[in-house]
């Protein structure tokens, strides 16, 4: 039997010991609350982080009387904030909530969450002013455009176009020059502020372009073999040569079917687009242009796009309709006729001619 010194003796070792795996277990216990405090603390930082390196001006509409939960919604469908939900604690914490203001604003993905917060508390940015880009512009109607709205003068607005470079992934192989974003300027109805550099308004319009053109149109572009410019410079010609959204892509497969069969576009639109001013019929003399965008005198598609194409011919572009047709000519309604030989062809565009 143990004397009582050695239970006493016991007794001691085994609350030492006892104590012990209490200090242990509490001090694993701070250790992971200091690490997931520490994580944690990592994960809110990183998504207060801007959602882009590079500069990329977005146009924002917040409404009257939305909260700061709606408008971190907006933010992050427009893809300027990582969480909506910090949005909204960010926002209640720094007591900014009560100051966020309804208005256009024009904010940058590149700014941080805090940055974009605060400037959603100043003043909605003046007065606005809509202007609208129909399907079909070229560069020089949408500069006579933003002109004629008081935006920025037509020199100005070339000047920006050839000084600048605009940070989109559909831009990066274009080469630059006076017409380099021809084409990419999506055709829409867009709300600037009444004194927006020239810069910001393109911006908008390159946006807008990212937008329609998402992620399954540049999978379909990649699957076809064919580069962005090439795929925008055969969709601006459908464009303008097509007046019906349900014949674009018949006129698409009508123009790939001529490029398989190396032969000549020979699209009007294409010579149209070196006139100074547009011909309701060509002269034969306007064929003989000594130009690359002339598709009467040079094969494959021009260097570039000639106007700038809806969401409607950029689809007919990436889907063109399986068939057979290798000419058409546009009927007085401004429908077409296609037909598969050239005899059919010349019938019917004499049967056209003498309607008219």
């Amino acid at each position: 039997m143990e004397t009582s010194k050695q239970l006493i003796k016991h007794e001691i070792k085994g609350a030492g010991k006892e104590k012990a795996q209490k200090t242990t277990i509490i001090l694993l216990g701070l250790l992971l609350l200091f690490t997931c405090a520490l994580g944690g603390s990592l994960i809110i930082a990183n998504q207060l982080k801007p959602v882009s390196a590079s500069s990329a001006l977005v146009q924002v509409e917040i409404p009257k009387g939305a909260s700061s939960k709606k408008i971190g919604a907006i933010l992050a469908d427009h893809k300027l904030i990582r969480s909506q939900n910090l949005f909204y604690y960010f926002t209640r914490f720094k007591g900014l909530d009560q100051d966020l203001k309804a208005g256009i604003f024009n904010l940058d993905a590149s700014w941080s969450l805090e940055k974009i917060a605060l400037s959603l508390t100043k003043s909605t940015q003046g007065p606005s002013i809509s202007f609208t880009i129909p399907e079909g512009f070229n560069l020089k109607q949408i500069a006579a455009r933003l002109e004629d709205k008081g935006l920025v003068s037509s020199k100005d607005f070339f000047k920006t176009v050839n000084s600048s470079r605009f940070a989109y992934g559909f831009l990066e192989d274009l080469p630059q020059g006076e017409q380099w974003l021809e084409g990419f300027l999506f055709p829409d109805t867009y709300q600037v502020k009444e004194n927006a550099p020239p810069e910001e308004i393109i911006n908008t319009m390159l946006r807008r372009f990212g937008e329609i053109y998402d992620a399954e149109m540049q999978a379909r572009t990649r699957e076809l073999g064919l580069s962005v410019l090439e795929l925008v410079t055969m969709a601006s010609i459908i464009e303008k040569e097509g007046k019906l959204d349900e014949e674009r892509s018949i006129i698409a497969g009508v123009f790939y079917n001529r490029l398989k069969a190396k032969w000549l576009l020979e699209s009007c639109a294409t010579v149209q687009y070196l006139l100074d001013e547009p011909k309701e019929i060509l002269l034969y003399s306007d064929l003989e242009i000594e130009s690359p965008y002339n598709t009467y005198k040079y094969g494959g598609l021009p260097p570039g796009p000639i106007a700038s194409p809806g969401k409607s011919s950029l689809k007919a572009a990436l889907y063109p309709a399986e068939v057979d047709y290798m000419f058409f000519v546009a009927e007085k309604d401004g429908s077409h006729y296609f037909s598969k030989t050239l005899a059919e062809h010349e019938s019917a565009a004499k049967r056209i001619a003498n309607e008219k």
